[in-house]
């Protein structure tokens, strides 16, 4: 039987010397986590997110955002590497210099399209690393209930429906785009 003592940790270091593959993956606490690629409603909904956030704030250079696949480590010892959809990171915390490593450190905003592979503890895990780790906001878009679920440290999540707009209140001020448009199929 393998005990958590007898498994070897990686580091986010390490999980950068991985050579890619087709799997997405994840570093939990030092374990590697594999995830199956986005399906295309999955895509596009991360797609219409990022793009709307990308276009914002380039236009009043309030920071950098970045797309899917994108690595954040959030704790050290063992590591934590995620890689949220779309996330966003404030003009103040950005390195002069761009970097070819993982992010040190956590998004201000996070935003997870819930796969359907993941369960509703795999979404409260990553939801709490992230605001462990420090991030402002988290965004988390449920597909089939055409939800998202805003997260904030210490406060109860909000639930917005087609009917509402999101806000990216202190965290990307002004921003604001209906949760009927990055939700609905439109050509």
């Amino acid at each position: 039987m393998t005990t958590h003592a007898d498994l070897t940790l990686v580091t986010a270091e390490a999980l950068e010397q991985i050579p890619s593959t087709d799997e997405r993956t994840e570093l939990v606490r030092g374990e590697i986590r594999t995830m199956a690629p986005a399906g295309e409603e999955h895509g596009e909904i991360a797609g219409s997110v990022y793009g709307a956030l990308y276009q914002f704030v380039r236009q009043r250079k309030l920071g950098k955002v970045y797309a899917a696949e994108t690595g954040f480590v959030l704790s050290r010892d063992p590591d934590t590497v995620r890689a949220p959809d779309a996330a966003f990171v404030s003009s103040d915390r950005l390195s002069h210099k761009r970097r070819t490593t993982f992010f040190d450190g956590p998004p201000d905003l996070a935003v997870e399209v819930v796969s359907p592979s993941e369960t509703e503890r795999d979404v409260k895990e990553k939801v709490q690393d992230y605001l462990r780790a420090g991030t402002r906001l988290v965004w988390i878009i449920h597909p089939p209930t055409r939800t998202v679920t805003v997260h904030h440290p210490l406060s109860q999540p909000l639930v917005l429906t087609i009917e509402d707009t999101l806000d990216g209140e202190d965290v990307v001020p002004g921003f604001t785009v209906a949760v009927r448009e990055i939700l609905e199929w439109e050509l």
